[in-house]
């Protein structure tokens, strides 16, 4: 059954499975962001202090990036299907279990489960959707999950607010148990079967490997979580976890280089290639750039305008919507004309509309800041999908699992750095205004970084017959 329609556009068999991908990909950045919005609530609730009940929220992070490096094995080993299956069903449990937890401990424990599963769910969509798009189609199938990414932090804090204000915080977990059966009975119908087991040789599973990056990246994450929690990079909770993740990334580098029989989790030697090399930092820089823009936005709303969650929540929308719009269009048109071009105007777009951040006040009038950030989330969108889609064209198919694992480590470590500057900023300004212009003038010099990284990108888009190939032949 064919994919693609007489004409080129995507066929309905592909257009389904992005749909049901992209539904049980939505769950894990929902829940995620939700769950933000609810520390109060939830401390109150369980009777627990806020540094106790935060533990939920970086339990759920820290399990989400100590999974992603051993679901780019498990991949190839068990089959996307299998894996996408076993993924929905864990988080699934994890949501039913923590709608039901009886205490802050139980809470921790259930949401760490839930991360898991999002760990496992989180780099399949970009797994499942590269290798069914294949690389002419690479930049408009990025640019409908760039909908995803782009809305799914928006609606968590909107969709969060909403749930509390009419009903109890149980429901914040519990509604995803109903929306993951029906993603998973989709997903049942609709992802094609695995290969037969036995079809492919068995890789065998670097453990060393696993055991230094896992919960180094973990470690690095839990030391920005403790920077922002603590509002200080020299504080022991944040110094002790980021020694160790350095120490466990290097060693693990170190491992990868010189790797002969198992070969390693993350083939380093992929950063040889200046197309993957430039399309990760882009993404790394421009996903620092958009959490702490979409950080920031609801505390300017909030402490300057005094509005509530819920109302600061809609007045960002706007930022994830330009996004939403803008990346099915760009991934679309790059796959034309290529992605240097598209890329460089978007960041041209994003960086013009942070700086006009930077002259908004408390005496601006409301349609300002919501028209500045549709303005952001437009030049996002447009050097974010075509970007993700020349990332794709740039690696054989052997390594696409391994590129979307990096990119969503890069990704949690951008949501945790973005945050921790953010909250270092806002605490060290005199005032709210001061911080936020801080903010967005650092913001302005991460998408100038964008901008200049722009021209390593491919220009007219190509598909060649054997993409740039790397070093070691096992990798390739």
């Amino acid at each position: 059954m064919s994919s693609t329609s007489s004409d080129g556009r995507l066929g309905r068999p592909l257009l389904a499975l992005i749909g049901v991908v992209l539904l049980g990909g939505l769950l894990g950045i929902l829940n995620s962001t939700m769950a933000a919005v609810a520390t109060k609530t939830l401390a109150s609730a369980l009777d627990a202090s806020l540094a106790t009940i935060g533990w939920a929220s970086t339990g759920f992070l820290l399990a989400v990036t100590a999974t992603i490096p051993f679901t780019t094995w498990a991949v190839d080993r068990y089959g996307g299907r299998r894996l996408w299956l076993a993924g929905l069903a864990v988080f699934i449990a994890g949501s039913l279990a923590a709608g039901l937890a009886w205490n802050a401990a139980s809470l921790i424990a259930f949401r760490t489960l839930q991360g898991f599963g999002a760990g496992m769910l989180d780099p399949l969509v970009l797994i499942l959707l590269a290798r069914a798009a294949g690389p002419a189609r690479a930049g408009r199938v990025m640019g409908l999950m760039g909908v995803v990414l782009s809305l799914g932090p928006v609606l968590g804090p909107v969709a969060g607010g909403a749930v509390l204000g009419g009903l109890s915080w149980r429901w914040m977990f519990l509604l995803s148990v109903p929306v993951g059966l029906i993603a998973y009975l989709l997903a049942v119908r609709v992802l094609p079967a695995d290969p037969p087991a036995g079809r492919h040789p068995a890789v065998r599973l670097d453990v060393l490997g696993l055991a230094l990056l896992a919960p180094g990246f973990a470690a690095l994450v839990l030391a920005l979580s403790q920077t922002a929690e603590h509002g200080a990079v020299t504080v022991w909770q944040a110094l002790l976890p980021l020694a160790a993740g350095i120490v466990l990334i290097t060693g693990y580098v170190l491992r990868a280089f010189g790797a002969r029989r198992t070969p390693p989790l993350i083939e380093v030697r992929m950063f040889a290639s200046r197309g993957f090399t430039a399309s990760v930092t882009i993404m790394g820089l421009g996903g620092l750039a958009n959490f702490a823009t979409l950080f920031a936005l609801p505390l300017y709303h909030q402490q300057a305008h005094g509005h509530g969650v819920l109302a600061a929540g809609l007045l960002m929308a706007p930022a994830g919507l330009g996004g939403a719009i803008a990346m099915p269009l760009a991934g679309r048109l790059s796959d034309r004309i290529g992605a240097r071009k598209l890329a460089a105007v978007g960041a041209l777009v994003a960086g013009l509309s942070a700086l006009a951040f930077t002259r908004i006040d408390a005496g601006t009038a409301q349609a300002w800041p919501v028209l500045a950030a549709l303005a952001i989330g437009l030049g996002m969108g447009c050097f974010s999908a075509p970007t993700m889609g020349s990332l794709y064209r740039s690696l054989p198919g052997p390594l696409v699992a391994q590129g979307s694992s990096v990119l969503y480590m890069l990704n949690q470590l951008g949501a945790a750095l973005g945050i921790a500057l953010v909250t270092l900023i806002m605490q060290t300004a005199a005032n709210v205004i001061t911080g936020f212009h801080g903010v967005f003038w650092l913001v302005s010099a991460l998408i100038a970084a964008v901008l200049a990284a722009t021209s390593l990108l491919p220009g007219r888009a190509h598909t060649p017959a054997h993409p740039e190939p790397l070093t070691p032949a096992k990798a390739s």
